[in-house]
């Protein structure tokens, strides 16, 4: 993690360092440095999540699910109040996230050239995506996407026995091809959709959807609502609680395949509930959006 950060310091810095007129040569070696750190340290931290929790291949899933696994179990006792203050105490994960997301972007950039010539995503950095999507989900799950649960986060890439998981399948092959229009061109009719439900394409990803400049976005508005009824009731309403995770789940789906993690092209449907249902059960008492 320090080598990670570290990389991401000196990728930050760099542009200003061309942008003050400094010397290019320098500039350009904090960038190539920063940039190579941040490879590295990201590829340490996925061996690291790989040997305490080893990541599930495509041959010990179902073939007819959804390669992405998002869950979150509701606490049955919210406090009313608590979440008046998870914003705040959320903070820590806020700072440490927006480093991993800055790491998030570069890997992708680098798997995508991996995955060009080789049609493999390298397994390292592969569950270091998927680590900072977890961590991501369960700080949004926390604090401002579901508020479903009290229990503080924790500060890990891996899995954990946290109310809320994600995981994605590794997949064994990728297209060689589809690497250069998956993020803009394929994945734009999803990419409307989450805009139309966070406030912006990215809004979910980053601990920022509280809205955009035409307004609060559905999402926000949904999770306000649910806060108020806990509030004034001490009740969290199943069916919104249902619905969020469907949200949620459409969200993280798209962010998968726009990462270039997978070629599956996610559904149009909500997916309503804590748990991923069954393949069989897909297609009935879904709600489409």
């Amino acid at each position: 993690m320090l080598i990670l950060i570290v990389g991401v310091l000196l990728s930050v810095a760099s542009p200003a360092v061309l942008a003050n007129s400094g010397p290019v040569l320098l500039g350009l070696t904090l960038l190539a440095g920063g940039l190579a750190l941040i490879i590295i340290g990201a590829a340490g931290l996925g061996r690291g999540i790989q040997a305490q929790s080893p990541m599930t291949p495509d041959d010990e899933t179902d073939a007819s699910a959804y390669p992405t696994r998002l869950v979150g179990q509701l606490d049955p006792a919210l406090s009313r109040w608590m979440w008046l203050l998870k914003w705040l105490l959320a903070i820590p994960h806020y700072i440490v996230l927006s480093i991993l997301w800055i790491a998030f972007l570069v890997v992708t950039v680098a798997a995508g050239l991996v995955i060009l010539f080789t049609g493999r995503y390298p397994a390292s950095l592969f569950q270091f995506t998927v680590g900072v999507l977890r961590w991501n989900w369960r700080v949004s799950f926390y604090a401002y996407g579901v508020l479903g649960t009290d229990h503080y986060p924790p500060f890990t890439l891996a899995r954990t026995d946290y109310p809320a998981e994600f995981d994605v399948a590794y997949p064994a092959k990728l297209s060689h091809w589809k690497v250069l229009v998956k993020s803009w061109l394929l994945a734009l009719p999803q990419l409307l959709i989450v805009a139309a439900l966070t406030g912006g394409v990215w809004a979910s990803t980053d601990g920022s959807n509280t809205g955009s400049a035409n307004g609060i976005s559905l999402l926000s508005l949904l999770v306000l609502i649910t806060a108020l009824i806990l509030l004034f009731t001490g009740v969290y309403r199943l069916g919104l609680f249902n619905l969020l995770m469907g949200i949620n789940r459409w969200i993280y789906r798209t962010i998968t395949y726009t990462a270039l993690m997978r070629d599956d092209y996610p559904p149009f449907r909500l997916d309503q509930g804590p748990l991923e249902p069954p393949a069989e059960r897909r297609d009935v008492g879904n709600v489409p959006l």
